[in-house]
């Protein structure tokens, strides 16, 4: 390879250079902080594993998007996580074995071989919060505000929320009792809102009224009368669908109550992650975004594969994309610094340490650095020696 390209990254593959990893840290500690103060325990998962414990629950989608390589110790697959979630699940169902609910919560970095649409990169630092061991709406809606309030803390503006649950297409499909391949082809036309396409695919149900249901679906999308119309559409559909679309009007007057200032949108057609969530599925998003800010929803028994089935219900975002978003700001004190001459004078290294310790930000000068360089360093105040000992005064420029 010529010498000239040893500086390119991958596509998809991006540095973070200091200003914004700056803000993007100070996102990162806040964020977690606020978590904390929820209750939710924070978490460090590897990097890489096994496959199959990577893949557990996911579908086929995080198949594809998850780097492979051949472990040279075991002789196994290992992938490179492309979602962090199903590594919490382990350790909730397995590694820590809690009983009762337990909430956790996590922030690192996260490779895949493709982009998300209306994206570029496959780098992106993962921050998340999970609950598990109930089953209850009264999870989603926490887990829904937390997610508020963590766009909230980063100061992003104008979001609105979308609301959906698989359930409801869910236990239509197997009432109709579609075989694979038509549920396929309905899911694919529900998911471009293709009319005609799904008015086909469902005229060849034996039942005319899970027809109607199923096919009526598609117009279901838009603000909360879209509930009203749901009950009427699905009037004598399986209970179990009516508990899941209950379930979801409860959800929605609980937030409607809490964050009035957050318009919400809902869509049943909407499908995001089918093979995965179980429940109600929820996507913020911001005007000039064509992707969700943070996105989740329920998603029951994944732990089953790990030895215990729990209920599980949880959120996450790309930290990056949020730092990008949003008005939040790095430390001040990182704008802000200290000159220190170079050399061993007396008491010097001693002053160094005391200002360091107090939270400041000292940058000693290097042989041949001369105090003209600290404003291009970013430090505002100078370490001089003056009336028998070191003080601080403004550097002037």
């Amino acid at each position: 390879m010529p010498t000239v390209d040893r500086w390119l990254l991958p596509d998809g593959i991006e540095e973070v250079l200091p200003e914004e990893a700056a803000r993007t840290e100070a996102a990162r500690r806040q964020l977690l902080d606020l978590f904390s103060r929820w209750g939710y325990d924070l978490v460090i998962t590897p990097h890489i594993e096994y496959l199959e414990s990577l893949l557990t629950g996911s579908g086929h989608d995080l198949d594809l998007q998850t780097f492979k390589m051949t472990d040279r110790l075991s002789g196994r697959m290992l992938g490179l996580r492309a979602d962090i979630t199903p590594q919490v699940a382990r350790i909730d169902a397995h590694t820590l074995g809690a009983e009762g609910p337990s909430r956790l919560c996590y922030c690192g970095s996260v490779l895949r071989t493709l982009p998300r649409p209306l994206s570029t990169s496959r780098s992106l630092i993962q921050l998340g919060a999970e609950l598990y061991g109930d089953a209850s709406s009264a999870s989603d809606i926490e887990v829904i505000s937390l997610m508020l309030e963590t766009l909230a803390a980063s100061r992003v503006q104008n979001v609105h929320l979308d609301l959906g649950h698989v359930g409801i297409y869910r236990g239509l499909v197997q009432a109709a009792e579609l075989d694979e391949a038509t549920e396929r082809a309905l899911f694919d036309a529900l998911q471009r809102k293709a009319g005609d396409e799904v008015r086909e695919l469902t005229s060849h149900i034996t039942q005319p009224e899970l027809a109607a249901m199923l096919s009526g679906l598609v117009d279901l999308s838009g603000d909360a009368q879209v509930l009203e119309r749901a009950h009427v559409l699905l009037k004598g559909a399986p209970e179990s669908i009516m508990v899941a679309l209950d379930e979801l009007a409860e959800i929605a007057r609980v937030l409607g109550r809490r964050y009035p200032q957050v318009p919400l949108y809902f869509d049943l057609a909407e499908l995001r992650g089918y093979y995965y969530h179980t429940g109600v599925t929820f996507a913020a998003f911001i005007p000039g975004t064509g992707q969700s800010i943070a996105q989740g929803g329920r998603y029951d028994e994944i732990g089953r594969d790990f030895g215990r089935a729990r209920p599980a219900t949880g959120f996450s975002t790309d930290l990056r994309l949020l730092v990008a978003c949003g008005e939040i700001q790095a430390d001040g004190r990182r704008d802000r610094g200290i000159w220190a001459p170079h050399g061993e004078q007396p008491g010097l290294q001693e002053k160094v340490a005391e200002l360091r310790q107090a939270g400041e930000r000292v940058i000693a000068a290097l042989p041949g650095q001369v105090d003209a360089d600290a404003a291009q360093l970013g430090c505002d105040r100078i370490l001089r020696f003056a009336n028998d000992g070191w003080q601080v005064d403004e550097l002037q420029v």
